[in-house]
Formats: structure tokens, C-alpha cells, sequence
């Protein structure tokens, strides 16, 4: 019998690279998608898509649990913080299966200064935070991290470097806190002031069961979508990424992740980005879900993640000796409105002619 799955937030760009990866991996999964924009729905590429309400109507649960019992879902993917928020509270009400961490640990990550402020206190290398209380309190954040050339200025909650920007000076600082205030609503105090992280941007995505790592990868962030229209010049979506062994970010994430609990379960995407020393620093994580970079992931490696995601939330074997399983000198390539391209290093320059001169 084929795997019955459900993905909320189809027809996004995520959502349909995590249905991309899960037919490489099984052909056979009957996909389907759900979403409140129809408009974004109709990109959907799963095989069966349902409109549904907005994930804060009261409907939206029993929207779900209406497509569990006529699709016969055995397995609800959720791909965003919201929908790993939404379905971790619906645990064990929608009729299917959910393979995601404690409430606790998803509440946990998805505050990045609440997190930053346990790993630390645990000895897992995170760049020093402070919580900004007030636009008053700015001055101090700089004084108190030793008055450095630069500093790091985000908001402490949500995905794509959201608010996040480098700062000389704590007049910069309050002038970008107010201007977000002003012009977006989000309060002074969703922000922090953090240590400048100025080395290699790495991403970590892991796989864990009942506190055992099953398996890793990594890659290494080169250059960023739409990085050049962003203050920081940075994001966390990658427009170009290679694959990389390095057992030093390994050992972080870890790290990091066993701090969540004994029994640690489900998928964790672990940002992490080296200090003036070259140590690998956490500066989120992800908890319950993968990146948009999951192709990557996927297709590079002995093991399609995603698959062995769903293999292991449905109870069946998977076979992998080795945990860490990254191949080096991969290349992932994105840009707008075209699928990514995954290429090995000695692929880079098949049929390219060399005009430079």
C-alpha cells in the first residue's frame, strides 16, 4: 500500500521542494497538499490539494482532520514554524501520525534569545545576546558586549533573517528598532543585540528518534538570495551552497540538540555561523521541520532525508550505518522562478566555453 502524506503550505516554494524530495526518495506516496490562498494552491504540485481556512479560523483543525479521513493520510508533514506550532498543539487529535519534538522544544527554538541564553548556559558555542527591554536600553547592549566595531541587530522570532541587520553604532540600532516599530508593528523588545559572527555560514539539518541521531548533513552557505537587497547583505536562504565534512559543526549541533531533551525526536535544521575564532556558533534552530534547501540534502548523500524522515515517524527500518553522511564538493544553485540545480564539482563547467578572453 502506498504512504498516504500531508502537506500544509503547498504550492510555496518550500512546500513544493519537500514534495520534490519525497517522490525522489518513493514515487509510489500518494502527496497531498492543502493551503488558504488558492492562488498559491494552484502551484501546488502534490497529486490531490484542498483549500482550507486560515490557519487561525476555527475551522482550520477541523479542516485537517476532514482531509486525514478521506485522504487516509498516515502522515502529516509540516514545513513552517506556524504549521509545526499549529500541529504540536493538535498532537494526537488529527487522526494521523506527526513526527515532531516536544512542545517545549519547539516553544524553546522558536524564541532565538530563549535559546540562545539555554544552549549557552550549557556550553554549546552561541554568539552573545542580549534582549533589547526598551530603545533606551540599546546603548547599554553595546556597552555590555565591550562596545565592538559591529554587532549583530534581529528579531528574536521567525524565519529568513527577518529584522536582522549589522550595526556600527547604537544610534543605527534605534533608528532601525523604531523604523520596524513604526512601519511593521513589531515591538522593541523582539529584538536582540548579539555578538558579530564575521566567519563561514554553515547549515546542519539532522534527523533524531527517541534521543538516538539516525542522520546528518551539512553544507555551507557561499552566497544568498536576494542578499543584495537585504541591509545585512545576508540571509538564510541560499542561493549558492556547496556540501562540506566537517565534524567541528557535527559536534556542535549535536550538541545543541541533545540539550532539548532526553528523548529528542523529529527533524532539527541547525543555523550555525563561525566567530573571530573559527568556532561554529548556533544561531537557531529550526525545530520540527526542514530548510528550503531539503534537495540538497536529499540528492547529494547515500540517504534521501525526507524519505527516511517518513520511514522513521511511520515506525518501518531504516538502514543507516553511518549517521553523518555528507559527500563533499557538491554544489546547490537557486535563483527566482527556476527549479534549483545540484551539481558535483567536476560538473560545473560541462559544456561552458570560456569567452573571458
Amino acid at each position: 500500500m502506498p504512504i498516504h502524506l500531508l502537506v500544509p503550505a503547498a504550492g510555496t516554494g518550500p512546500g513544493n521542494s519537500l514534495i520534490r524530495s519525497l517522490r525522489s526518495g518513493d514515487s509510489s506516496c500518494v502527496i497531498v497538499g492543502c493551503h488558504d490562498d488558492r492562488f498559491v494552491l494552484r502551484k501546488s504540485t502534490a497529486d490531490r490539494n484542498y483549500l482550507v481556512p486560515p490557519r487561525a479560523h476555527p475551522r482550520y483543525a477541523a479542516a485537517l482532520r476532514h482531509i486525514v479521513r478521506t485522504e487516509k493520510i498516515d502522515l502529516l508533514i509540516p514545513n513552517t514554524d506556524e504549521d509545526v506550532s499549529l500541529a504540536s498543539r493538535l498532537r494526537g487529535t488529527l487522526g494521523c501520525r506527526l513526527f515532531l519534538p516536544s512542545r517545549r522544544a519547539i516553544t524553546l527554538c522558536q524564541d532565538k534569545y530563549q535559546l540562545t541564553a539555554h544552549l549557552g548556559a550549557r556550553g554549546v558555542p552561541v554568539p552573545r545576546t542580549l534582549p533589547v527591554r526598551s530603545e533606551a536600553t540599546v546603548s547599554r547592549a553595546f556597552r555590555d558586549l565591550g562596545r565592538p566595531a559591529r554587532v549583530w541587530c534581529r528579531i528574536r522570532s521567525g524565519s529568513g533573517s527577518r529584522g536582522a541587520a549589522p550595526m556600527t553604532h547604537p544610534r543605527q540600532a534605534v533608528n532601525w528598532i523604531a523604523y520596524w516599530r513604526e512601519m511593521r508593528g513589531v515591538p522593541a523588545r523582539a529584538f536582540t543585540i548579539a555578538e558579530y559572527l564575521p566567519g563561514r555560514d554553515f547549515a546542519c539539518q539532522s534527523l533524531w528518534k527517541d534521543g538516538a541521531l539516525v542522520l546528518v548533513k551539512t553544507v555551507e552557505r557561499l552566497s544568498y538570495f536576494g542578499g543584495g537587497s537585504q541591509p545585512s547583505g545576508a540571509s538564510s536562504i541560499a542561493a549558492l551552497a556547496k556540501t562540506v565534512v566537517d565534524p567541528r559543526v557535527v559536534e556542535v549541533c549535536v550538541a545543541a540538540v541533545r540539550t532539548l531533551g532526553r528523548r529528542v525526536t523529529g527533524a532539527f535544521s541547525v543555523d550555525l555561523k563561525e566567530n573571530e575564532g573559527g568556532v561554529p556558533c548556533v544561531t537557531e534552530i529550526n525545530a520540527g521541520r526542514f530548510i528550503t534547501m531539503m534537495n540538497f540534502f536529499d540528492l547529494a548523500g547515500k540517504h534521501n532525508m525526507t524519505l527516511t524522515y517518513v520511514r522513521l515517524a511511520l515506525d518501518e527500518p531504516v538502514a543507516v550505518s553511518e549517521p553523518y553522511d555528507t559527500v563533499e564538493d557538491h554544489y546547490f544553485v537557486r535563483d527566482v522562478d527556476a527549479l534549483p540545480g545540484i551539481f558535483h564539482a567536476d560538473e560545473l563547467f560541462e559544456g561552458i566555453r570560456d569567452a573571458r578572453g
